[in-house]
């Protein structure tokens, strides 16, 4: 798979890290974000790229890392049609994909250490989304979703 994968300054040392590991992993890494750990970047910009990225299909899914990885899964959501998840456990990861189809995991560079995370991310690109009953839910969000961008209100 093509993985992009993303940072602000402030998990720049991570990102480096992930980067060599998911090739290790046999996946093609497009670099986003922070160039080195004492330039600062603003996240949204990253996440906001990396969204528009997957929806172009120039990526398959992308791992965004920050200082908590909140604001990366929040900036990423907001890009239409991208579904972000925060995860800082294997389980998470896991349904992340297989029940949510998360094209974006993001996680925080001050919440987690660099092992635990790449056990996440191995676990994230390990698993598929199945379809079934989630791909009605999915539905249904992407459904509200298209509801939204056209005006409509809850």
């Amino acid at each position: 798979m093509k993985i992009g994968l993303g940072s602000d300054h402030n998990a720049y040392d991570m990102k480096d890290s992930l980067k060599e590991y998911i090739q290790e992993l046999g996946h093609e890494v497009v670099d986003y974000g922070s160039e080195d750990s004492c330039t600062e970047i603003d996240y949204p910009g990253v996440a906001f790229q990396v969204a528009n990225d997957i929806n172009e299909t120039k990526i398959d899914r992308a791992i965004l890392v920050c200082g908590t990885g909140i604001g990366m899964a929040i900036a990423a959501g907001k890009v239409p049609g991208i579904r972000a998840a925060l995860c800082h456990d294997t389980y998470s990861a896991e349904r992340a994909q297989k029940s949510n189809d998360a094209q974006v995991l993001t996680m925080g560079a001050k919440v987690i250490g660099i092992e635990p995370a790449k056990n996440v991310v191995k676990v994230y690109l390990d698993s598929e989304f199945p379809g079934g009953n989630s791909a009605r839910k999915i539905q249904q969000i992407t459904d509200k979703e298209q509801e939204y961008l056209k005006g409509a209100t809850v």
